[in-house]
């Protein structure tokens, strides 16, 4: 949904707004709400966020952020899942984890809602891949897929249940088939 506004906004006004939610996001000058997660879109989320940070946090590899907002490239997005590697987290004075992410994931994840436009996530993968993000996945709950978004590469769709998705080197140890993905979905 396309907030109404009298005049673009830049970037640097729209983060001076408060923060929304759902969340929205800066995109060509257009201020865009992602839609209200709703059940599978938030099982899906956590444990994604869950499973990457139980492989990686501890050995200070890499940490999963869900719904962070990161600004670069004159965008300012909230993917799904964020994952940065430990070195790339930024940090405050006090050497802890910023409030603001200037900068761009290294492995960006994108839960395709019903209503959502699967172009417009697309762009935001897209964009992050040209900013330096190691990998993009779009998942649709619906169709029961996966579309990898590899750098400077064709895409591949995995739908079948054996398929192992392909995770960034920092987190290789991560080994999760597309129908382990989608059975976190059953209760």
């Amino acid at each position: 949904m396309v907030k109404s506004q009298t005049k673009p906004l830049t970037l640097e006004e729209f983060l001076k707004l408060p923060e929304t939610k759902p969340a929205t996001e800066y995109i060509n000058g257009e201020i865009i709400q992602k839609p209200m997660p709703q059940g599978k879109h938030s099982i899906l989320q956590g444990e994604l966020v869950s499973g990457i940070n139980a492989i990686t946090k501890s050995q200070k590899i890499a940490f999963a952020f869900p719904e962070l907002r990161c600004t670069f490239g004159g965008r300012s997005i909230v993917p799904d899942v964020a994952v940065f590697a430990w070195e790339r987290i930024p940090l405050d004075e006090r050497q802890e984890v910023a409030n603001v992410f200037k900068t761009y994931p290294d492995w960006t994840i994108e839960i395709l809602s019903p209503e959502q436009n699967q172009t417009k996530v697309t762009g935001n993968i897209l964009h992050c891949l040209n900013h330096g993000s190691r990998l993009g996945w779009l998942i649709d709950p619906d169709e029961r897929s996966v579309l990898i978004y590899p750098p400077k590469q064709q895409p591949e769709l995995l739908q079948e249940e054996q398929e192992i998705l392909p995770v960034p080197d920092l987190v290789s140890s991560l080994q999760l088939t597309v129908g382990q993905l989608f059975e976190w979905l059953k209760m």
